[in-house]
């Protein structure tokens, strides 16, 4: 068999052994420690944001925003539906209920115009019968495209509700050179194996109000109370990162343009050969975005019709990759399609259900080899003729 092209693989850079040794030689291999203050800092340097919180994973760091915005039972926060469903389940961690956003056109994400749709139906009472302002909208980075949050913003603001960012996808990425994650009240952020860097598993929490930050510092390390023995007045989790993943994360931070670079180049790779199979009569669609929109390209992403292209699937595409070892990802599955939300409002047009249906994740690492592009091209020349 031969050997198998991930879609998107941890790549180290070298100095992330460097820290975790560091780690080793003091002893300090627990929760906390230099490593993870440094880590912080270096975040905060790289995308602007003027405090962070490195915690267990992006998951924790979006229950811990939940938290601090006061997320109770019988509440509503706004969600973008076209997502992993790590976004909706913190929500649904504090017994509140996710009303599902859909996407629009340009970059897949958040709909500015059904957001609006969406949070004057919770205030006319229409989804839980009184009237309710969301505790938060949570709109999504995907893929690492930003989303509008120039109108996002504006819309959260007319009504006064706070804005949580899942730029977990997005590291690097920007709109007008202001970094993914800083928009809103709290942006959110994965270290997770797949993503741009990796600490193995990972999250931040990102804010420009240091006193949220401090208070989830507190709570992701079990709320415990300034005392000599433990005393805790307050329900805490077990959130914060490691001293040693912290060490791998300020390793990859070394590497991160160069990563972002790499993806970028791989989305060119594919645009380029697209092109030449549009040319040829097909009508395979890209993520684009409008002007001003820097994405990292953490994954190129396709979209084929298959009535505007002879017949040829995503899952067509998705087997005959397959077959030659190749992983590839269908795109998201709408959180409101999904069996667990079933029954939950959404607002829209349907257009994350068509990207669904149509839409194919291809090979997108850091480390992607010349070899592996043209297996890649192989495959693919076989289905554009």
């Amino acid at each position: 068999m031969k050997p198998k092209i991930f879609l998107s693989s941890p790549h180290m850079g070298g100095r992330e052994q460097e820290y975790i040794n560091e780690a080793f030689e003091t002893n300090w291999v627990g929760p906390m420690g230099p490593h993870v203050k440094r880590f912080e800092e270096e975040l905060e340097q790289y995308t602007g944001a003027a405090h962070a919180a490195a915690v267990s994973s992006g998951t924790a760091a979006i229950h811990l925003a939940m938290i601090l915005l006061d997320v109770k039972p019988g509440d509503l926060v706004v969600c973008q539906s076209f997502t992993f469903s790590a976004t909706a389940n913190p929500i649904v961690y504090q017994g509140a209920t996710p009303v599902f956003v859909d996407s629009e056109a340009d970059t897949w994400n958040m709909d500015p115009e059904a957001l609006e749709e969406a949070v004057n139906a919770c205030l006319n009472g229409k989804i839980s019968g009184k009237p309710q302002k969301p505790k938060a909208i949570i709109p999504v980075h995907l893929y690492g495209m930003p989303a509008k949050m120039d109108r996002i913003m504006e819309i959260a603001g007319k009504f006064g509700i706070p804005v949580v960012e899942d730029a977990a996808e997005a590291l690097g990425s920007d709109i007008n050179g202001r970094k993914c994650g800083t928009f809103g009240k709290f942006g959110i952020l994965s270290f997770n194996g797949n993503k741009i860097i990796t600490t193995s598993g990972g999250g931040a929490l990102l804010s420009q109000d240091e006193q949220m930050i401090l208070k989830a510092k507190f709570l992701a390390t079990q709320a415990r109370d300034n005392a000599p023995h433990y005393q805790h007045t307050h329900i805490g989790y077990n959130y914060r990162m490691s001293n040693v993943v912290a060490g791998i994360g300020r390793g990859q931070m070394h590497v991160l343009d160069s990563h972002m670079e790499a993806r970028r180049n791989n989305y060119e790779f594919y645009r380029k050969y697209f092109e030449s199979v549009n040319a040829a009569g097909y009508q395979v669609e890209m993520q684009t975005g409008p002007d001003g929109y820097h994405s990292n390209r953490w994954l190129t992403t396709i979209v084929t019709d298959p009535e505007k292209n002879k017949g040829i699937t995503a899952e067509k595409i998705r087997l005959a990759l397959e077959d030659e070892n190749i992983e590839s990802r269908p795109l998201w599955k709408p959180m409101h399609l999904q069996p667990v939300f079933s029954g939950t409002q959404w607002f829209g047009k349907g257009i994350s259900g068509k990207l669904f249906n149509n839409g194919l994740c291809l090979p997108s690492g850091s480390n992607l080899t010349n070899d592996e592009s043209g297996r890649i091209l192989t495959v693919l020349g076989g289905l554009f003729k």
